[in-house]
């Protein structure tokens, strides 16, 4: 599809309403079947790669039954095209434990993406990215973080988003952790 023929980009905050459209990209044809976006969900990382993509989306079905949609999808005309999960920081035990940030349950972090490769080098991540932060400034959040990883050496290793979009995006950074930054973005 030519760029000028294909449908505008668009943001939408996941809901009740949108769960199905979580499942249709988080599906073995985008090859998503497997993570379902648990990963921060889990206790630790020991034994994660071992886990079926079974286990996984029993961990995402009780999510939502639980009420936690946590994230944003973006939308190429109907169709969804990318996700950023997102939601209140101090909520996710592992990402606590992992990155030693201070207690705040006023900070938000940003902790995932996933871009399906046909819809990849599109700068549909950014855009994603761009309508988060357009959508929790206007939610009355103040401070979000984020944790790319400083290098990396394929597009699976971007699944906490790519450092450039969050640079671009006013994200400064405060430390490295690991293989990890954390970075921040903070509205007064």
């Amino acid at each position: 599809m030519s760029p000028a023929a294909r449908p505008l980009p668009h943001v939408e905050r996941l809901d009740a309403s949108r769960v199905a459209d979580f499942a249709r990209l988080h599906c073995a044809a985008n090859g998503a079947e497997w993570c379902q976006c648990v990963a921060w969900w889990t206790e630790t990382w020991e034994g994660w790669g071992e886990r079926s993509a079974e286990e996984n989306a029993a961990l995402r079905s009780e999510l939502f039954a639980n009420g936690e949609h946590d994230g944003y999808l973006a939308y190429l005309g109907a169709e969804p095209s990318g996700w950023c999960q997102v939601g209140p920081r101090d909520r996710l035990a592992k990402l606590m434990r992992q990155f030693a940030p201070e207690p705040d349950a006023g900070t938000w972090a940003i902790t995932c993406f996933f871009i399906p490769p046909q819809h990849r080098r599109m700068g549909l991540a950014s855009f994603l990215l761009e309508g988060v932060l357009v959508d929790l400034r206007r939610r009355g959040v103040k401070r979000v973080e984020a944790y790319p990883r400083a290098t990396f050496e394929s597009v699976e290793d971007a699944w906490t988003g790519p450092r450039d979009i969050f640079e671009r995006a006013g994200f400064l950074e405060l430390r490295a952790v690991g293989r990890g930054l954390v970075m921040v973005k903070e509205w007064p």
